[in-house]
């Protein structure tokens, strides 16, 4: 059995308000991408990784980030599509992995996943096919129609999913094939899963693990690096 990731890094990072692609913004003196490279390629259990990017972009990657990088577990840069779910997608059928594989999918913009946390996962995986991580929420959620609050959901039931998502590969390559075939678009890949009737086991991750994808987020990121550096992680 192999472990397999995939990086969908094909972000257009309109919320950052810059020309630049978040995945490529400057993160302590690194691309954001580099660093999220970082944590699969120091894990003995991944044996390969696969970056999802915009067919443009696909040189880019390749030379100004995997090999200076010395990404060696890269196999490949796949050109994404249209839609997140179209890039994962792609990334799954050029991957080529067998079914009982397990292949983890991971936004590029979380570059602070903690990698100490990924052997949970795998178990997760191996135990329930299928595995999303994600913390409570710490926030009143508010359903919001109109503009007014007209419900108030159970905390106590809410959690925020992160990424990495991690399932056999005969699963999720199922789910996506019976989701394009039928035109449906879930949020995550996770969802997938759900839309079918199945259920996704749940872990928790970490706070820290946040997405980048406005300006205050690079400064959060910087912070926790910084942190991690002094020893406070």
């Amino acid at each position: 059995m192999s472990v397999i990731v995939l990086i969908p890094a094909a972000g257009l990072g309109r919320r950052m308000g810059t020309s630049i692609h978040k995945q490529y913004l400057c993160l302590q003196g690194r691309p954001v991408l580099a660093h999220t490279l970082s944590i699969f390629q120091q894990h003995p259990c991944v044996d390969s990784i696969y970056v999802i990017a915009p067919a443009d972009q696909m040189d880019f990657c390749r030379l100004d980030i995997i090999e200076p990088g010395g990404f060696t577990k890269v196999r490949d840069v796949v050109a994404g599509g249209a839609e997140r779910q179209d890039s994962v997608r792609l990334g799954l059928e050029a991957c080529q992995a067998q079914v009982d594989d397990i292949v983890l999918i991971h936004d590029g913009v979380r570059p602070l996943f903690d990698g100490d946390l990924l052997n949970g996962v795998l178990k997760a995986v191996e135990e329930h096919g299928s595995c999303v991580v994600g913390v409570p929420v710490k926030d009143t959620i508010k359903e919001v129609d109109g503009g007014f609050a007209v419900a108030t959901p159970d905390r106590r039931r809410l959690w925020a999913a992160q990424t990495p998502q991690a399932f056999r590969y005969g699963k999720i390559m199922s789910a996506h094939h019976r989701a394009y075939q039928q035109g449906y678009h879930g949020t995550d890949d996770a969802s997938l899963l759900e839309w079918q009737g199945e259920s996704v086991a749940m872990i928790e991750g970490s706070y820290r693990n946040i997405k980048i994808t406005t300006p205050e987020d690079l400064l959060i990121a910087e912070a926790f690096l910084t942190a991690s550096e002094k020893g406070n992680k």
